[in-house]
């Protein structure tokens, strides 16, 4: 049997999904939603969102609205009534008369363990927390936001050198084996649903330019690990040192304790630099970005604007 579905999704997490629907004979792809095609990078370049760059390669129907809501793409939808409603990181609500429309579900891939972490930064927050694993959630939709009966999940460990572009591709490829696995099921009422526990929700909130800056007078060496894995590469964390701003890429959180205070040069030869940050804690600066350049080893940094840096001075400003 084949299964008539209109796929919603922007970035790449929800590409492997929808390229996964294509290559099956169980799905016809009515049409494709995704956000506006919106300015990138220092030019402002109008650009269309990955998902809609795979769509159009397969030819398929590519609908962008700004806002789903009252849309003629939404009353497109509804008069098409397909049997499944496949949402993958859209990035809108949908109105309960559109999830209404389909004749057997509609389902959301969210990258989190509901009901930990609903939102639109999931895997973001599960790394600047520490958390040892996320994972996909497959759930029916409802107008709340990602409050909807959980229908599986799949569990994927957080390595300590992962970050959020590595989980998005982690995510993204066992999200797309759970949905492919878990749809036939929903066709053939083979699932029991659960209820997620309200006592349990949290939520992850778009992250904000106030988030990317870090402070080490307030977060140890592994907080700071923390939360520049979890806004690399998406939203890069950011120090500001010696009157100016440094994206930070990759570092290293050193056991041994330091009685150097939070933000001064604890160690520094052509290959290392160590900073002291919160509880006496130090932090190895292995990759960064100045303001302007493109991102470097530190090895580089250092073999250049930052040659006059000396072990012992306060340099990193909260």
């Amino acid at each position: 049997m084949t299964y008539r579905v209109v796929f919603m999704g922007t970035p790449q997490f929800a590409v492997p999904i929808l390229e996964a629907l294509v290559a099956s004979d169980h799905y016809e792809i009515l049409a494709v939603v995704t956000q506006p095609d919106r300015p990138q990078g220092r030019k402002k370049t109008l650009t269309a969102s990955p998902v809609k760059q795979a769509a159009l390669e397969h030819n398929l129907l590519v609908l962008q609205p700004e806002k789903i809501g009252h849309s003629e793409a939404m009353d497109q939808i509804i008069a098409w009534q397909p049997d499944f409603i496949i949402t993958a990181a859209f990035g809108q609500f949908l109105p309960t008369k559109l999830l209404d429309s389909v004749k057997i579900a509609a389902v959301n891939t969210h990258a989190s363990l509901l009901p930990k972490y609903r939102g639109g930064a999931p895997v973001h927050y599960a790394i600047m927390n520490g958390e040892q694993e996320t994972g996909v959630s497959i759930m029916y939709m409802v107008k709340e936001m990602d409050a909807g009966d959980v229908i599986d999940v799949v569990r994927v460990p957080i390595q300590n050198d992962d970050n959020v572009g590595t989980m998005f591709e982690k995510l993204s490829l066992a999200g797309r084996d759970l949905l492919m696995a878990t749809l036939p099921k929903i066709a053939s009422g083979q699932i029991q649903p659960v209820a997620q526990d309200p006592a349990a929700v949290t939520f992850s909130p778009n992250i904000s330019h106030e988030q990317q800056q870090l402070h080490f007078k307030n977060e140890t060496a592994q907080q700071l690990d923390w939360h520049i894995r979890g806004l690399y590469p998406t939203h890069p964390a950011y120090m500001q040192a010696g009157g100016q701003r440094f994206k930070l890429v990759a570092v290293k959180v050193l056991k041994e304790a330091t009685d150097q205070a939070a933000g001064t040069i604890v160690a520094k030869d052509k290959k290392t630099l160590t900073i002291a940050a919160a509880n006496h804690t130090q932090l190895s600066i292995l990759r960064l970005q100045p303001a302007g350049k493109p991102a470097m080893d530190i090895s580089a940094y250092l073999n250049g604007g930052g040659r006059d840096l000396t072990v012992g001075q306060a340099w990193v400003e909260d």
